[in-house]
């Protein structure tokens, strides 16, 4: 039942692929694990160096010899003026103030550096010999998609509507992951507004299966075997599992993180642009309370996601959930604290028994 399309392009057992969560979730063992147990393992290089992919890929390649990923985010053009990046920056003061964080206003942020910096990442693909890249954000140019394909890349986009899966194909897209709102994490929307084009996976799958002739990938909410089952039926050839790999034993979320989520209920999650300026679904906690009830301006990503960072990582560093960005789906109830191989085993067979029932 597992032989199709997508376990053929990316020679693996099994149609699952681990969402690619950037901001050091996707450690090398999390990575391998999932490849070694028959899945397809991404890095989640969105914030990353050069120089920090290439040292994540080399450790991955010494704990597996199977295919494994990598996600770029596609650069985007951002202008903001120094009067608003100052009020902004003060906006955040009291947040700073009950963590005791001493940070002077940074330097005004320059939407050319993430331009600079994506060829390079690419580069580091390709020399590095990675046999998948995945996008979010939007679709790389027409000349990338030609080197990358020329060099035997495996490329799969990031669509959360119809528009944005035929955009993917017409590019050359070898298969494209359908994100449905329940996704958590950031909304991979890149043609219309993150938070107005709310399509979920039940409603957004078949329609793509039916416009598109590429491999779809399911996304959103998908937790275990009956999750996979249930998308194969609505004619994906896979499904892409994020909140699922986060909390086990190899992923490098942080321990009061996967608690959050482990504790979290259905109606936990939220919608916010609150941490990063783009549209991301995670746990409701103070942060994002207080900035939703200021009513105050949230500049574009990157800005507030850098504007956030040292805000975040203080809170990180004392297990102070309250002021930390909890990304995670809809079904966070059906999170596991396990191995990789126990929950890929687990998914694995509780689909085979479902489909042996129908």
């Amino acid at each position: 039942m597992w032989d199709n399309k997508v376990t053929e392009l990316l020679s693996i057992e099994y149609p699952i692929i681990q969402a690619p969560m950037a901001g050091g979730v996707t450690t090398p063992e999390l990575v391998a694990s999932v490849s070694n147990a028959g899945g397809l393992g991404m890095v989640g290089a969105g914030y990353m160096e050069p120089d920090q992919l290439r040292s994540q890929i080399k450790a991955i390649k010494k704990l597996t010899d199977r295919p494994f990923g990598v996600n770029l985010f596609i650069p985007s053009n951002f202008q903001i003026s120094k009067l608003d990046f100052e009020l902004a920056f003060n906006s955040l003061q009291p947040f700073r103030d009950e963590l005791n964080i001493k940070e002077e206003i940074p330097v005004l942020p320059d939407s050319k550096e993430d331009h600079v910096k994506f060829p390079q990442l690419l580069n580091v693909i390709i020399r590095e010999k990675v046999p998948v890249c995945s996008f979010t954000f939007g679709i790389p140019s027409e000349d990338d998609i030609s080197m990358l394909k020329s060099e035997g890349v495996i490329l799969i986009g990031t669509a959360t509507s119809v528009n944005e899966a035929v955009m993917n194909e017409n590019a050359g897209m070898d298969i494209v992951v359908g994100q449905g709102s329940e996704a958590g994490g950031h909304r991979g929307t890149f043609s219309e507004n993150g938070e107005n084009n709310l399509i979920g996976t039940l409603s957004l799958i078949p329609q793509l299966t039916e416009r598109i002739s590429i491999p779809v990938v399911a996304a959103g909410g998908i937790m275990n075997g009956k999750g996979v089952i249930a998308s194969l039926c609505l004619g994906a050839k896979g499904v892409q599992m994020g909140t699922a790999f986060l909390t086990s034993k190899e992923s490098g979320a942080h321990k009061v993180y996967k608690e959050a989520v482990i504790q979290a209920s259905d109606s936990d999650t939220v919608l916010t642009r609150a941490f990063s300026g783009k549209w991301a679904r995670g746990i409701k906690n103070q942060f994002i309370k207080e900035i939703e009830e200021s009513q105050t301006p949230i500049p574009d990503y990157p800005v507030q996601n850098k504007l956030t960072s040292q805000i975040r990582k203080v809170s990180a560093s004392r297990n102070e959930s309250r002021f930390m960005s909890l990304w995670s789906g809809q079904s966070p109830g059906l999170a596991k604290e396990k191995t990789v191989k126990e929950l890929i085993r687990d998914i694995v067979s509780q689909a085979e028994e479902i489909k042996a029932s129908l």
